[in-house]
């Protein structure tokens, strides 16, 4: 939380007076993150491990509960073995029974047969009524045993059917119970990872040479209108960096300093004009490819109040890659311009402005030629700094200070021209 600290410090300071300014120019000029040490790399090392192990074990428990689900849906399939061997259990019980009911109705017959023999009926006609009554009643018989043991059979195979799918379905309640938990389990170590990464900034973003920033301009800007200036920030490097972005600052030499500036910036992306956040900055929302450039518009409006006298626009870039890589530039930018006073009616201008409070905003990747330096229009680069940031509201937070103590520079060599006249 260093550079958090820092920053708060410097905007307070960025609202009062330009002698606090100057007191704190040399914080900036002089602060450093604090070196890493061995104890605190080990605690980031760990937690870091923490969360590859926490998502080893949710992806696992993924794999498992879909597992569980097909184990399911594939008793439910007609092909099933277990579907299968009940439903021709079932089938061989109820021809079973087909078959008990027939040779029932032959017994019965038999039996009829015999009591229907007539009074004279010879003894050889009876013993054959006879032999009939006790084959029907013997096929009757191993009809009603198969019949039974066939319906034990499909009662079995039902069962142990039943039982699988039961099994089955608490399967996957066990599953997604554990899925929950390794979601939660992985959640909670991303936390405990960010917000430690949150705590130690600075071991994980670098000053990076290769990110370099320009502020051009109008010279001047007449007080009741504004002008707008173009941020531009360049990677020199020859990897493509990830999400880039920046913080700026303006405000007039006046003891009052931005109390008659108001800044507002867009891009390609971003077209619609909105205050610079002072936790957030702004962003391009895009990666920028080595040799190219992203170009914000920052538009500084004057208060028709304002006195006549000098502004600055201060700004500073910084990038986040995907795997949480990040840098921000060694050095900021800034563009001087003066305030002067409209035109009274009736006597001669003033001058030109330079600037148009009705400029469309521009921006967005940029096919210039990668220049050296980071110098603003008046040819000036800014204070090296260093710090960094797991996140980018971090990083772009920490160019705040990089701008602040450019601002406070500017008005260090101001003010030291001003002794010297």
């Amino acid at each position: 939380m260093k550079i958090r600290r820092i920053v708060a410090t410097a905007v307070a300071a960025a609202v009062t007076t330009p002698v606090v300014l100057l007191s704190a120019a040399p914080a900036f000029a002089d602060t450093k993150p604090a070196a890493q040490t061995q104890d605190q790399k080990t605690d980031i090392d760990a937690l870091r491990r923490a969360v590859t192990k926490a998502q080893a074990a949710y992806d696992a428990s993924v794999v498992a509960y879909a597992k569980a689900e097909e184990a399911v849906d594939a008793l439910g399939k007609s092909d099933n073995p277990l579907v299968v061997a009940a439903a021709d259990a079932k089938k061989a019980s109820a021809d079973a029974a087909a078959a008990k009911v027939a040779a029932d109705d032959k017994l019965a017959a038999a039996k009829k047969a015999q009591s229907e023999l007539p009074a004279d009926a010879t003894q050889e006609q009876k013993d054959a009524a006879q032999t009939a009554v006790n084959e029907a009643q013997a096929a009757a018989d191993a009809a009603k045993t198969t019949a039974e043991t066939k319906a034990a059979a499909a009662t079995q195979a039902q069962t142990a059917l039943d039982d699988a799918r039961v099994a089955a379905v608490r399967e996957v309640e066990k599953a997604r119970q554990a899925k929950e938990k390794a979601a939660k389990e992985l959640d909670a170590a991303k936390k405990a990872l960010a917000d430690a990464l949150e705590e130690e900034p600075g071991e994980e973003c670098e000053v990076d040479k290769n990110l370099v920033t320009s502020v051009t301009g109008p010279k001047k800007i007449t007080a009741g209108a504004s002008g707008v200036f173009t941020f531009r920030v360049t990677n020199k490097g020859k990897v493509e960096l990830g999400e880039v972005g920046g913080y700026a600052e303006a405000f007039n030499m006046s003891d009052d300093l931005d109390k008659y500036l108001h800044l507002t910036w867009s891009s390609a992306t971003s077209p619609k004009w909105q205050a610079v956040d002072e936790e957030e900055g702004f962003s391009s929302l895009s990666s920028l490819k080595p040799g190219k450039s992203f170009d914000f518009k920052l538009k500084v409006a004057v208060d028709a109040k304002a006195p006549a006298g000098d502004g600055v626009v201060v700004a500073g870039g910084a990038y986040i890659n995907e795997d949480g890589s990040c840098g921000w530039a060694e050095e900021g930018s800034y563009a001087e311009f003066g305030i002067v006073k409209a035109s009274k009616p009736g006597k001669p201008g003033t001058g030109s402005t330079g600037g148009n409070g009705n400029t469309s905003q521009q921006g967005g990747q940029s096919n210039t030629p990668v220049t050296n330096g980071t110098s603003g229009s008046t040819g000036g680069s800014l204070a090296k700094t260093g710090a960094g940031s797991s996140t980018m509201p971090i990083a772009l937070a920490g160019g705040a200070a990089v701008v602040l103590g450019a601002g406070a520079m500017v008005v260090v060599r101001r003010r030291k021209a001003g002794a010297d006249a």
